[in-house]
């Protein structure tokens, strides 16, 4: 009698490959850019393409995109992951194209991870980028403006992927069930509740959810109940490698930076050993930094920020292995001080603010007043320099519409303390 067919059959793709959006309507997530009038949905629609740069993170739909587009324009697609391919490799694809375009046949290429490619990787594809003998698709986790040269990136449209939201994985997850060659068999049973632990445990990755839920089928031999305790384990299982493209790479930063975060210098020092150990760009670890002294420690140690920045700077000079020490320094410091996220409140409530009530007009106080004209319809008039006052301040009301808000939130952390005092005794009504 034969076994039933399971998620690891030898003879069956992956999960994650399997389900992979066919067309449009499948593809969940990304409505700024893919629902009816965004910029890809035209895109599709007009069969055409243009050279782009994805920038998201893993499991958000960066291949299955290029793919739809090369399907969509007609074009001939070629996929290199910047890890394992070369020069060598770009060059064969860029012969390819050739070959094609002189046939009236376009070509699409699309680079996974293009952030890993080197400079002199990423300027063997500049010509035919520029001349149009390809249309180039990459993919990138990291921040383009950082990690590709200037003149490739000015040649490329960058669309940024957000991580998937729960409803749409919820769909994913459904439509898996409902029409994989396997899992539609009804062999397989999971309830609600390992759904939502399913999900919760993918943090908005797609890829990651299907590769827990094909490990979990194969713990219970491809058939029966997917309970807590099973999905628990496989969660744990696939986390034993260090990967710099994997899951765990991911996972790992995460546990680095709530380590410094939750100041123990000791786990963020452990968690860092772990990245570099695996290979981690240094560079990649160093910008992490300078995000978190703003985000996570902001005014309560100003120095924070000033220091990280300095710090990317000498690990991109020095780089491995003495960067490690650049580094250390970086973590156990950041990890030791005082912890505020009163900034990034503040902007997030100031922003919330300007998206409800629109854009009001600036008024005419605070206007700049360059010419006569400006001048004699009152841009600027009564305007109260604040270094002419007591104190060098005036109490004057900056916001539109005489109203005002209070995004900034200062706590009693460190050099945020003094702020708070002296925000108070400046703006008593706001901050009593």
């Amino acid at each position: 009698m034969n076994s039933p067919q399971t998620l690891f059959d030898s003879h069956l793709p992956p999960l994650a490959e399997r389900v992979r959006p066919k067309t449009i309507q499948e593809f969940f997530g990304q409505g700024h850019l893919v629902d009816i009038g965004k910029i890809l949905h035209r895109l599709l629609e007009q069969s055409t393409s243009f050279s782009m740069i994805f920038w998201g993170p893993p499991g958000t739909g960066k291949t299955t995109l290029a793919r739809l587009i090369a399907k969509s324009s007609g074009a001939k697609i070629r996929e290199l992951s910047a890890v394992s391919s070369g020069v060598k490799d770009l060059r064969e694809v860029i012969i390819f194209a050739k070959s094609n375009r002189e046939m009236g046949q376009k070509t699409l290429l699309f680079i996974d991870e293009i952030h890993r490619f080197s400079k002199s990787q990423q300027d063997a594809l500049l010509h035919a980028v520029e001349e149009g003998t390809l249309t180039l698709i990459g993919a990138t986790t990291e921040n383009p403006s950082f990690e590709v040269i200037s003149p490739l990136l000015s040649r490329c449209r960058v669309l940024t992927l957000k991580s998937l939201e729960t409803n749409h994985l919820l769909k994913i997850l459904n439509s898996v069930f409902e029409n994989d060659v396997i899992l539609s068999k009804g062999n397989l049973k999971i309830d609600e509740s390992e759904k939502d632990l399913l999900i919760h445990s993918s943090g908005g990755d797609a890829r990651k959810m299907l590769n827990t839920l094909e490990v979990a089928s194969s713990l219970i031999g491809g058939k029966g109940q997917i309970t807590k305790e099973i999905l628990d384990e496989a969660i744990q299982s696939k986390t034993l490698i260090y990967d710099k493209q994997g899951e765990y790479h991911y996972d790992t930063v995460s546990a680095y930076i709530k380590s410094v975060r939750g100041s123990d210098p000791d786990a963020a020092l452990y968690w860092l050993a772990v990245m570099l150990e695996g290979g981690e760009k240094p560079e990649f670890i160093a910008r992490r930094l300078i995000i978190l002294a703003s985000e996570d420690i902001g005014n309560a140690d100003p120095n924070g920020l000033t220091l990280a920045t300095s710090g990317f700077q000498a690990v991109h000079m020095i780089g491995m292995p003495e960067a490690s020490l650049i580094l250390a320094q970086l973590t156990t410091y950041l990890a030791s001080a005082p912890k505020s996220n009163a900034s990034y409140k503040a902007i997030k409530a100031a922003t919330q603010a300007v998206q409800e009530s629109g854009t009001p007009s600036v008024p005419l106080h605070l206007r700049n007043a360059p010419t006569d004209l400006m001048k004699n319809i009152d841009y600027g008039k009564d305007y109260q320099y604040p270094h002419s006052h007591t104190e060098h301040f005036v109490d004057v009301n900056y916001f539109p519409n005489g109203e005002t808000q209070t995004f900034y939130k200062p706590t009693n952390q460190g050099r945020e303390d003094w702020i708070q005092k002296r925000l108070k005794s400046l703006w008593k009504d706001r901050y009593s």
